[in-house]
């Protein structure tokens, strides 16, 4: 495979993912002027900097730099979804991967008094929706208080200081949407 194959393929998963060059080039530390070159075959890029594109773009080395299709779509298989357990009762289950698009979604599930954080926080300037699936939590949305139960739904900007807690006797699960995503602090 030539060089201009390599930047092709970048181009078409970096176009499929819906990604800027600045935007890929951030994430795999690298300009975006480098990525214009590299895309239009002016420039080659070193195994290092491939692997960290390809990284960046959620798929194998393999797959820039062996000619093949290039789909639009990403699966997160059930089986090697990354999980974050909180020590405040709450485990957060990845549904989408980096690099995210438009949003991000989780399957949150929340222990009896599992809750967010002992105080309310914010982050970002994004929307957030939460789905009760099951069970019953308290959103707090800085002086409201939001009282919901299965299949109820909530929509509230990020930047709003926010917690969530599981004041039922059993486990809730929780979809927890955010668009666009919001930076880790």
């Amino acid at each position: 495979m030539t060089g201009n194959d390599v930047g092709d393929q970048v181009r078409r998963y970096r176009v499929a993912r819906r990604m800027s060059q600045r935007a890929l080039g951030e994430q795999a530390g690298v300009t975006s002027g480098f990525l214009s070159q590299l895309e239009t075959g002016r420039a080659n890029a070193s195994i290092s900097t491939l692997r960290r594109l390809a990284d960046a773009l959620g798929v194998g080395l393999a797959d820039l730099v062996e000619p093949g299709p290039v789909s639009a779509a990403r699966v997160v298989r059930a089986g090697l979804r990354r999980t974050l357990s909180a020590s405040d009762g709450m485990t957060k289950t990845f549904l989408t991967e980096p690099p995210f698009g438009h949003l991000e979604m989780y399957a949150v599930t929340m222990e009896p008094g599992g809750s967010t954080g002992p105080s309310q926080y914010r982050h970002g300037d994004s929307e957030e929706v939460l789905l009760v699936l099951r069970g019953r939590v308290r959103v707090e949305l800085a002086d409201e208080v939001h009282e919901l139960e299965t299949g109820d739904s909530i929509v509230f900007a990020s930047s709003t200081p926010h917690r969530v807690a599981n004041g039922g006797d059993g486990e809730a699960e929780l979809v927890w949407v955010n668009s666009p995503p919001t930076p880790a602090d």
